[in-house]
């Protein structure tokens, strides 16, 4: 074997270089934020040397390289792979680029490995190569779980190692057109020290196999897990190296996974793919409205309110329910599900100020149904309104949809694209919607009745008379 690559140590706070390990970086002062990474020749000796010479010397050991114009670049976007999975490709933009490189990151056990042998296994069924590298599970362990996903899940090709070397080396002579790596956190190069699974490795291993992307035209998977300790070996460190991140969402004692892309080069991003877990693994879901409300008319009671969001370019009704009881002992309590704890704190101010209704004495408890985070602010006044309906303990209709943004004077402010949920809220048998008095469409849905409120105050009124 070649002599072993010379390492330095690196601040991840500041970039400071140096030549062996300790707690604290000398330059910035933070504790336990060196990290291992391979030296690049001449890197030590030639840098203070370049400073000392100045702006000729900068350039010293490197090539002149010609600069075209923009528009004498040759070449188009690549043919991209459709994987037959219809909520996956939605995802990615259209389906797999050419030598991409994605980040599938979740937390342990919520599917990433399930819905990438999908993947593989719907590949191999078009005479696409694939190559799996499985790094956590034998090779019986995978046979087993392609057994059960059935398809053509056992024709793809597997690998089980974990020396970046070897996976780099067989994929060299393979050739595949797709591979996955399953995990990083458990590949490792023999140029560096540390474990697999630090911070060194796992960023050395994702450029090296960015560039084997980047140069072989093979499309890269890897998988990285997020501890709930949020460690710092986790997919946080790689999102700048990938092209794509995807990320899974869900609980586990639901049926339904969320993929969301929160970075993507070759799409947009947030936008999402929901998929149901069978026993033959994730099916993808075509209208999430319906999953997300198919139980709201059997479970009717006070405290619940449907709002209308936009997942990237996909609108999409939630369910939003609040519970308000009178607390028990000391402060009372503030727990959100699926919703910011602070935006749901101010919504009670806003509430109490604007509106006189009063939390203080109150626990509130806020959810929204089916394990999705709502975001956009387009959902507020569905909280407001599901508040109120649990302080008067009077139901809310269940064909209503309550669009807006809520300002601090108690003001119904105007969302985007609301002719789009408009639309979507009247796919699932919606009859009325309250809006912004701003956003009221000029040609709104025939069968959907659009009422403009410009205050909580109006909305109640009309709510609660």
């Amino acid at each position: 074997m070649g002599a072993k690559a010379k390492t330095v140590y690196r601040c991840t706070e500041c970039g400071a270089e140096h030549l062996r390990y300790g707690g604290k970086c000398d330059t910035c002062g933070e504790w336990n934020t060196l990290v291992e990474e391979v030296a690049a020749p001449r890197a030590l000796a030639g840098a203070s040397a370049r400073r000392k010479a100045g702006v000729t010397a900068l350039g010293s050991g490197g090539a002149v390289s010609p600069t075209p114009r923009i528009r004498d670049v040759i070449g188009a976007e690549d043919h991209r792979l459709r994987t037959g999975l219809d909520e996956f490709d939605f995802v990615l933009g259209g389906g797999i680029v050419p030598g991409s490189m994605v980040l599938v990151g979740g937390e342990p056990g919520i599917g990433k490995s399930t819905i990438l042998l999908q993947v593989a296994a719907q590949l191999q069924s078009t005479d696409v190569r694939t190559l799996y590298v499985s790094g956590e599970e034998s090779p019986l362990q995978v046979k087993l779980r392609a057994d059960r996903l059935g398809g053509r899940s056992g024709d793809v090709e597997l690998l089980g190692e974990t020396l970046l070397e070897t996976i780099l080396a067989t994929a060299g002579d393979r050739a595949p057109a797709v591979m996955i790596v399953d995990s990083i956190q458990t590949v490792f190069t023999g140029d560096l020290e540390g474990a697999p699974g630090n911070v060194g490795q796992v960023r050395e291993c994702a450029a090296r196999l960015m560039r084997f992307a980047k140069e072989s035209g093979t499309a890269v998977f890897v998988v990285g897990h997020v501890t709930k300790g949020g460690g710092i070996a986790g997919p946080k460190t790689l999102e700048h190296i990938v092209d794509t991140v995807l990320y899974f969402e869900g609980e586990g004692s639901l049926d339904h996974r969320v993929l969301r892309a929160t970075k993507n080069r070759f799409g947009s991003v947030d936008e999402i793919g929901v998929f149901r877990m069978t026993q033959q693994g994730l099916i993808p879901v075509e209208n999430a409205s319906a999953l997300f409300l198919g139980d709201r008319e059997r479970h009717h009671t006070s405290g619940s309110a449907i709002t209308a969001i936009l997942e990237g370019t996909r609108p999409m009704l939630l369910e939003v329910q609040a519970l308000a009881a009178k607390a028990g002992f000391g402060t009372p309590q503030r727990v959100a599900g699926g919703y910011d704890g602070r935006r749901l704190a101010l919504l009670l101010a806003v509430l109490d100020k604007r509106a006189g209704l009063s939390f203080a004495n109150l626990d509130v408890f806020l959810n929204v149904v089916g394990g999705v985070r709502m975001q956009e602010p387009a959902g507020d006044l569905a909280v407001a309104a599901a508040l109120a309906s649990s302080i008067y303990d009077k139901a809310l209709s269940t064909d209503a949809v309550f669009i807006g943004e809520v300002g601090l004077g108690g003001e119904i402010r105007a969302v985007s694209q609301t002719e789009r949920r408009l639309a979507e809220a009247e796919k699932m048998g919606m009859k009325v919607a309250y809006v912004s008095e701003r956003s009221v469409p000029k040609r709104a849905p025939k069968s959907i009745k659009v009422e403009g409120v410009p205050s909580l105050t109006d909305l109640f009124k009309k709510l609660f008379r």
